[in-house]
């Protein structure tokens, strides 16, 4: 149940459950405590305790409880106050010297001095009462010491007489009293005595001269003692001080004491009080002094120097300051010393006090008062003043020295109860009243507090209550089950009920209540889902410079509104930014860390706190990066050709170094050219638990070395610290590579070498020495040249003749190594020979060819080339139909069978000394010539005398094409084109069909055609409801070729379309439907009818059914229009839709009324109407050329191979349909045909379409290729071969939507 929540007022009980605190109950049952709880201390009333005039003993408030001793000079010197509380209100008498002195008094006990009475009298003892019914406290003892006013005695003056550099004291004596004065010595002007090392005020007041001068002469130096007491200075007797001069001043005098006298002392002082150690000394010249502590470091003691060192004073000394220290005064003649033996002891003090206290009856009461002292105290108690010696006995008190204890108090033994302690150096006494009370019972806490908890949390239930005796507290919930049975419950002494583990069976109210009385409280408890994180913060890896996403996904109790996030890094609270600054938490609690840095590096928690409990959930950010450079560079073992490089590695950030790269910038000492660009090359790389590299150096070369680390980061910036280091010249140590002959000319030996890096010339004057002599010559003699770089040249060497030849570097200081010969050769020629004694074997496609090695090549042979030449088909050319020879008349047909006969010519290339190849990949059935030529780097031989050879007849290769049309619902007429590759002489063909079946297979069907001339053939009484696979094969001497295959069934009667989706726009209404499988094209009209006034029926032009969409265009805006197909008397399809746009109506000065837009519209609209007349009637004209223009073109029309003849093939309904709805569609002109590239325009001079009465058309055809006997007459079409619309300008969406 729910219940308002309360929050306490005041209470001195358990606070009462924050909001945040974490709290658990238990079900709901009765429970209260066996036993009452026993006494545990003195009662406190608290503060929100309803009592009024409660009763107290007296509370002394004013004097303090240590002794006073003062002196009193007159009647106002003499205050003794005597305050204190209680109630009833106390009241107040005075004891002097052990009787009664004065009336007792109400209100305010303080003494008052009568103006009747003489000062004497008041001298004495005295000491303060004050009582009411519940006891009575006592001051401590005040002494009073009466004295006269100090008086002046009879004045006179001394004189006194002294030499220069001895040593005097003028002497103070003041009048005696209780309270010594402060002496301070003035001139008659009252001006101080100026003090110094030499002159100084000792404690006793005697003014101490350690060695005089001449200037201390003078006539009023007085002694004026100030007794503060009595408010009084009185001045002593001027003494007048004549200093004679001296000649004993320069002799000097060793350091004496003028205070303390002898080598020790012996000094008591008492504890907290001060305590000055004097040293005086004499001497010339002035000695200085210097204190120490003998069993002991002074400087740890409280004692400070004063009084240029004359003093040792302690402002209040302790028990550590205890011991042994010694002054020593010194001079250029000596040194004395005096030791002080310091004993500290201590009047008694207070360690540990009674207090003022109230128990309930029976309770047993316990006084401590704990004193120390040097020497130890004496502890005595009083009860109400009264000496315990003087009451009466009881079994129920006991006295152990400082412990008064009391047994099952009564309400008799309230009263004030006196402690003293004293030794002989004074007495503190301490008043604590033990009040034995009893008071009525009250529950503190407060009615209706509703405590939430989360479940499986811990809470407490308050019940606080007072009186006296303590109250017995029960609590009880809404069922009898007794609660203290559940081992998660328990009750507090103070009455708190405690629950752990809170489950939600614990909600309810309780109530809380005083046995034996009808007092009562209640409480309501509220269970709470616990919050928990779901998806905490990850260790995240991320990249210097990057931005860093931490979860913080959690689940609360919806009850509870109030919650916060907050996020820690390295348990110091992040406070969120501005979203562009570094810190953002998104609602979801996300901690976005932006531009991380290595200082993000760290520990980063998500706290969610609620009213009632938090989690924590913790996760990191390691920041990673690329390493920092390498730092302080240093070159040891340093030799001429060879160091050691080491360095100190940078910060890895996070992120292993992998490795070292040492980098160098080496550059020649010799002089720099200007294309010279000195670069950074990487010398090696090194693991990254190396720091140092030792490297081999080039001579005479500068190196400047960096170092650059990495890590799986990358690569660091390159070392800040770069080395420079040079190496001394040496003569080359190696010889150019590469070195060979690239001769190009015949007579000219042109030797070629590989140029050698600057890096390895080792100095100045670099070049290289070039040697060469003919090869198996006779002579043992070397010619020689220098060059600064290749090549060299040597004339008149001859054509292709071999030499030895080797380069060597040189520089100022020598040559390199001995270099090695190679063999090198003078220029070529072109080979002079052809090859002979060439040979062919054929083996159906391949031929064997053999020759002889090429002779007088003049130069290094590379290989041979092969010329091989088709001249042509073997044999008689074959018959041909009619149809062929008109398409050998084809201007474009010859020209293929050009291109085609020059892709028959082949050259095979043979490397090598080989000389025998085979050559594969002929064609069968064909005339061929083969020529061979030698070849080398300056050209080819001449070709070798040519062969002809021929290669036998072959099987063709499959028809080149298939095609079909569909007359009826049970015919098929296939069409094919003879093979490309005839490979001989073609024989006929043979047809093979066969029907799908599911079941089964069906037997295969089979046609032969003997006639090569026909190329095509007419199936009846085919199944219209399955497909059949038809293979046609054409057939030679050799045998069977390979089929060509298609997959084909009939086509039934096409009908217009009946399920039309429109799509409207402004001026128009788009159309689409998906057309019938296997359906022959229907042409159909649509007829429309604007629904306003003065609408009349129109019709559209013809549409196919097999096109799929069509847009009905020159619409009125945002007007219905009636659309009706009709199937020839049948209505096939009929709706009725709005076009969309503004109503003619409302144009009134927008895009209708703007005449010079319209007008450019309208051109555009026209132009490209033209435009497309033309495409239409280019593509008309297609099947078509000019046969004058061809014939002048004409060449053999043998090497020419006939046109194809086809028909085309109709495809597929679904390739149909998605032809037609391409969303790429091709240009209008061009190569696009406006249709199906197999439409019937494409076979013959002319087209006439008729159309049936349901809208169906028949094409006849003129000028096609041979038809089969019986299908002269016209029959339907194929969607494939589907005839053009009408001679009409299509729409525009009728051309887009074409296939190409």
């Amino acid at each position: 149940m729910c219940v308002p929540q309360q929050w306490w007022t005041g209470s001195s009980g358990p606070s009462p459950v924050p909001p945040l605190a974490l709290a658990l109950i238990l079900p709901v049952a009765f429970l209260f405590s066996s036993t009452p709880p026993l006494a545990q201390g003195a009662l406190i009333i608290p503060a929100n305790y309803k009592v009024t005039n409660i009763s107290q003993p007296p509370v002394l408030t004013e004097p303090s409880e240590v002794m006073t001793s003062f002196t009193a000079f007159s009647r106002d010197d003499i205050y003794l106050p005597c305050e204190a509380s209680g109630n009833p209100a106390p009241m107040f008498r005075w004891v002097k010297d052990g009787r009664t002195f004065g009336a007792e008094q109400t209100g305010s006990g303080t003494l008052e001095v009568s103006e009747d009475e003489v000062l004497e009298s008041y001298q004495g003892t005295y000491r303060c009462y004050a009582s009411n019914t519940l006891g009575t406290a006592m001051t401590h003892t005040w002494h009073v010491i009466v004295e006269p006013q100090p008086v002046l005695l009879k004045q006179q003056k001394f004189r006194r007489r002294a030499y220069e550099g001895e040593s005097i004291i003028l002497s103070c004596d003041p009048p005696q009293s209780s309270t010594p004065p402060h002496i301070h010595w003035m001139d008659k002007k009252m001006v101080h005595i100026r003090q110094s090392d030499r002159v100084m005020v000792g404690l006793n007041g005697n003014l101490y001269f350690a060695n005089l001068l001449k200037s201390d002469s003078r006539e009023d130096y007085i002694c004026n003692a100030q007794y503060s007491a009595a408010r009084t200075i009185l001045p002593d007797t001027a003494i007048a001080l004549n200093v004679l001069p001296s000649n004993d001043v320069a002799n000097g005098k060793p350091p004496k004491l003028f205070r303390p006298s002898g080598s020790h002392s012996s000094v008591l002082a008492l504890r907290g009080q001060s305590l000055t150690l004097e040293c005086i000394p004499k001497g010339l010249p002035t000695p200085k002094v210097e204190w120490k502590k003998k069993d002991g470091n002074l400087d740890e003691s409280d004692g400070h120097r004063e009084n240029h060192n004359r003093w040792l004073s302690f402002d209040s000394i302790s028990q550590s300051d205890d011991g042994e220290y010694e002054c020593r005064a010194f001079n250029v003649h000596g040194s004395t010393t005096h030791s002080f033996t310091v004993t500290v002891e201590a009047a008694p003090y207070w360690v540990k006090k009674p207090q003022n206290l109230r128990y309930s009856p029976g309770e047993t009461v316990r006084l401590d008062c704990l004193a120390e002292a040097i020497p130890t105290p004496n502890i005595t108690w009083r009860i109400n003043g009264q000496p315990l010696s003087e009451v009466d006995a009881d079994d129920r008190r006991s006295v152990s020295g400082g412990v008064l204890k009391l047994t099952d108090v009564e309400l008799t033994d309230t009263a004030v109860y006196q402690c003293e302690a004293t030794n002989k150096h004074g007495s503190i006494i301490l008043n604590a009243y033990l009040h034995v009370v009893e008071l009525p019972p009250q529950i503190l806490s407060s009615d209706g507090v509703v405590y939430k908890v989360t479940e499986g949390g811990t809470i407490k239930m308050f019940c606080e209550t007072f009186g006296s005796p303590l109250p017995h507290v029960a609590w009880e919930g809404e069922d009898s089950e007794p609660l203290l049975s559940d081992p998660r419950v328990s009750l507090l002494t103070d009455g708190t009920l405690e629950v752990s583990d809170v489950s939600y069976s614990n909600s309810g109210v309780y109530s809380c209540f005083i046995k034996n009385t009808n007092i009562s409280i209640k409480a309501h408890l509220e269970v709470f889902n616990g919050t928990v994180i779901l998806t905490g913060p990850q260790d995240v890896r991320a990249f210097r410079g990057g931005n860093a996403l931490l979860d913080c996904h959690f689940y609360k109790d919806p009850r509870l509104l109030r919650y916060q996030i907050v996020w820690r890094k390295d348990g110091q609270k992040l406070q969120e930014s501005s979203p562009d600054d570094k810190y953002t938490i998104f609602a979801n609690g996300t901690l976005k860390v932006t531009d991380i840095q290595s200082k993000d590096n760290a520990e980063y928690s998500c706290e969610v706190i609620t009213e009632l409990d938090q989690a924590t959930a913790s996760g990191s950010i390691t920041v990673v990066a690329r390493p920092d450079p390498p730092e302080d560079l240093t070159l040891s073992e340093v030799k001429d050709y060879s160091l050691t490089l080491s360095w100190i590695p940078g910060r890895s950030h996070n992120s292993p170094i992998t490795e070292f790269i040492v980098e160098a910038k080496v550059e020649q000492h010799s002089q720099r050219q200007d294309d010279d660009v000195w670069r950074w090359e990487v010398m090696k790389r090194v693991p990254g638990d190396f720091n140092h590299l030792q490297l081999s150096l080039h001579p005479f070369c500068k190196y400047v070395f960096r170092v650059i680390a990495v890590n799986e980061i990358g690569p660091s910036e390159p070392s800040k610290t770069m080395l420079f280091y040079s190496t001394p010249p040496a003569v080359p140590h190696i010889n150019p590579t590469g070195v060979r002959s690239e001769s190009s000319d015949a007579g000219t030996l042109a030797i070629m070498w590989d140029e050698m890096p600057r890096r390895s010339h080792n100095g100045k004057d670099f070049q290289y020495k070039v040697l060469w002599r003919e090869a198996g010559g006779k002579s043992i003699h070397w010619n020689h040249g220098y060059a600064k770089s290749p090549p060299f040249l040597v004339n008149n060497t001859g054509t292709y003749v071999p030499f030895e030849i080797k380069v060597q570097a040189v520089n100022s200081l020598g040559e390199g190594p001995a270099p090695e010969a190679e063999i090198g050769h003078s220029g070529e020629d072109v080979p002079e020979e052809a090859p002979s004694g060439v040979t062919v074997r054929v083996m159906n496609r391949t031929i064997a060819l053999r020759w002889n090695e090429a002779q007088n090549v003049r130069g290094l042979l590379l290989g041979y080339r092969i010329y091989i030449k088709r001249l042509g088909p073997e044999g008689p050319r074959g018959w041909r139909s009619p149809g062929e020879r008109q398409h050998l008349q084809d201007g474009r047909e010859r020209e293929k069978r050009v291109e085609q006969a020059k892709d028959d010519d082949v050259m095979v290339e043979v490397q090598g000394m080989k000389n025998s190849k085979e050559v594969t990949g002929l064609q069968l059935y064909s005339h061929y010539r083969v020529s061979i030529t030698a070849f080398n780097s300056k050209g080819e031989s001449p070709p070798s005398p040519a062969i002809y050879f021929s290669t036998p007849e072959g099987a063709p290769g499959p028809p080149a094409s298939l095609s079909f049309e569909s007359p009826s619902e049970s015919s098929l007429i296939l069409y094919w084109t003879p093979p490309e590759e005839t490979n001989g002489i073609l024989l006929g063909y043979m047809v093979q069909y066969q029907q799908e079946v599911k079941s089964q297979d069906s037997l295969v069907q089979m046609e032969l055609i003997g006639d090569p001339s026909v190329t095509h053939l007419v199936l009846d009484a085919l199944d219209p409801q399955t497909y059949y696979n038809f293979k046609v094969i054409a057939r030679t001497a050799a045998g069977d070729g390979p089929p060509i295959t298609k997959r084909n069934a009939t086509l039934f009667d096409g009908v217009p379309p009946s399920n039309i989706t429109i799509t409207p726009s402004n001026n128009a209404l788009n159309l689409s439907w998906v057309p019938g499988e296997r359906e022959r094209n229907h042409g159909f009209h649509i007829n429309f009818l604007r629904k306003s006034a003065g609408g009349q029926w129109e019709k559209s032009e013809m549409v196919n059914s097999t096109q799929g969409f069509y847009s009905l265009t020159g619409l009125q805006p945002r007007t219905e229009y009636h659309l009706v197909i009709m199937h020839g008397n049948y209505t096939q399809w009929e709706s009725a839709k709005w076009t969309l746009g503004p109503g003619p109506s409302e144009v009134s000065g927008g895009f209708a009324t703007q005449g010079w837009l319209i007008g450019l519209i309208s051109a555009i609209v026209l132009l490209i109407l033209i435009l497309l007349i033309l495409c239409l009637v280019k593509r008309r004209k297609g099947g078509k050329y000019a046969v004058k223009d061809k014939e002048e073109k004409e060449v053999d029309s043998e090497v020419r191979p006939m046109k194809d003849e086809t028909f085309g093939e109709y495809r597929s309904l679904e390739s149909d349909t998605d032809e037609k709805r391409s969303d790429s569609q091709p240009s209008l002109c061009g190569d696009s045909k406006l249709g199906s590239d197999d439409s019937l325009a494409e076979y013959g001079d002319s087209v006439d379409i008729q159309f049936n009465e349901d809208g169906s058309f028949i094409g006849q055809y003129s000028g096609r290729g041979p038809v089969p006997h019986g299908n002269e007459s016209s029959g339907p079409t194929s969607p494939v071969n589907a005839a053009p619309p009408p001679p009409i300008a299509p729409s525009m969406s009728t051309i887009l939507n074409r296939p190409s």
